[in-house]
This record gives C-alpha cells, structure tokens and sequence, in this order.
C-alpha cells in the first residue's frame, strides 16, 4: 500500500529535509514517528527538498507499508510522537504509480521579507530581514526578465544534483504590505538555493546596487558568480505544490503564509 502524506513545518527546528546521519531532519523524524506507527521501517520520497531554515506550508511525502492502518494512525498517532513544529495534516492511499516528486505539477514558494531598519524578534527565524529602504518597483521591473522557461545555471547551488538547469518559472510577483515584501515564486520545478539567489538579486536591485535589466545579463550568463549572495533561508517557505486532480489529494486548509501584519498598508 502507498500512502500519500501533507506536512507542515517550522523548518527552524530542523537541518533541512533529506535524512542526514545526524538524524535531525524532518525526514528523519517522520520515518521514525511513521516506523512506531508501522511496526516496519518507513522510507519517505517528498516533493521538494527544502534546505535548514526553510519552512512548509505544504509539503507532500508518500511512503510504502505493508500493513493496514486507519488514516487517523498516520494523522494523529504520528503527530502525537513528533515534536510541536512538524505536523502531518492529512494522510490518504494513492495509486501505485504516484510519485510525491515527480507527479507534482507545479510548486510555489513564498520568501517574506521583513524590510525594516531594527531586526525582528517575534518573527525571528520566520521572516528575511533587510535593515535599508528597497525600491519593489524596480525589483518588480528586474523580476519579470526571469518569467518563462530559461536556464537558470546563474542561480544554482555547485551542491545542486538537478540533472537539468532548465525549469520554467510561470509565476513571480512581488507585493509590498508595509514594512514587508512578498516574494512568491511558482514553477515546474526548482534548483538547489535558487529562490533564495533569486531573492538576493532582487535586494541588490531594490537598494540600488544593481540596475534591473542587471537580472536579465545574470541569466543570460549561466554564471553564478555574476549573481548576489545566497539570502538567508528564514523568510523562505513552501506554499504548494499541484497535482493533476486525478490524484485526488485533500487540500490543505492553511496554504498561505499567514502574518497579521501583512494586512496592514
């Protein structure tokens, strides 16, 4: 039987998705919760690998068993043997050529920016932070050379293991709400870092340093060395990922980065 999973995280808690030796990943301490639940070992493929610092809206993971178990068991019996800042929200049967990754569609991130000249604390490790005043309209005028199918090698992590540069960015806006930017981001697919070097451009454009038609001249180069630095990963979560409605997966009932603050002018 294949289960397919949604999770939402505090991506502060953790070092990244991917199991690593240290066993403190977020796919570390599900396929635990998931092997008590099981009486089995677990294995978890998910649809996106999101880095230390990243947070998830939305993740979506399947996994194989060979026992038979409520989806209440993989719902709330896993949840109650994981820590407060991972939660699995939904858990359903899926055919057996389901993929988390590779049936996704489309995924979509948001990075929220925190433009302010004191550093936050309430939203420590939950929002970017820039201290100088950033100009969206210029950064908007600098996103848009990115939209469509492109090679974006220019924004690509050397520890990137994508077999292909090339991904199509098919939406990237940003909306100013007081004293905070948001970035969102959806695509078929994305590089290792590459929202995260994307966003460090843009700042670089909003304060002046770099011109926006700057952007185009990075991607058309493929060099990353051309590009800003990498920007922290605490503003950064992932917000969705599409799939094909024949999978007939739940949706997730809070799929969008939720600040108070954002409502404000």
């Amino acid at each position: 039987m294949k289960i397919a999973i949604g999770i939402e995280y505090d991506g502060s808690r953790f070092h990244g998705w991917q199991s690593q030796p240290s066993g403190e990943t977020v796919q570390d301490h599900l396929e635990r919760a998931l092997a008590s639940i099981a009486g089995e070992p677990v294995r978890l493929a998910a649809a996106g690998r999101t880095d230390a610092g990243v947070h998830a809206l939305a993740q979506v993971a399947h996994f194989e068993t060979s026992v038979l178990r409520p989806e209440s068991a993989w719902v709330r019996g896993v949840n109650a043997l994981l820590a407060p800042s991972v939660a699995v929200q939904w858990a359903v049967p899926v055919a057996e050529d389901f993929h988390a990754r590779y049936s996704a569609v489309s995924r979509s991130y948001r990075y929220v920016l925190y433009n302010h000249p004191v550093r936050p604390a309430l939203h420590h490790g939950r929002v970017g932070w820039f201290h100088l005043p950033l100009d969206t309209e210029a950064m908007s005028a600098a996103l848009a050379h990115l939209s469509g199918e492109h090679d974006f090698s220019a924004f690509r992590s050397s520890e990137c293991q994508a077999k292909s540069p090339v991904r199509t960015l098919q939406r990237a806006v940003i909306e100013r709400h007081g004293v905070y930017l948001s970035f969102e981001f959806t695509a078929n697919g994305f590089l290792h870092h590459m929202v995260r070097n994307i966003v460090g451009c843009l700042v670089y454009v909003g304060k002046g340093k770099y011109p926006a038609e700057r952007l185009a001249e990075v991607l058309a180069s493929r060099d990353r060395r051309l590009a800003a630095p990498t920007f922290p990963p605490d503003g950064l979560y992932l917000e969705a990922v599409e799939y094909a409605p024949g999978w007939k997966l739940p949706a997730f009932e809070s799929n969008r980065v939720v600040f108070p603050e954002l409502t404000l002018a």
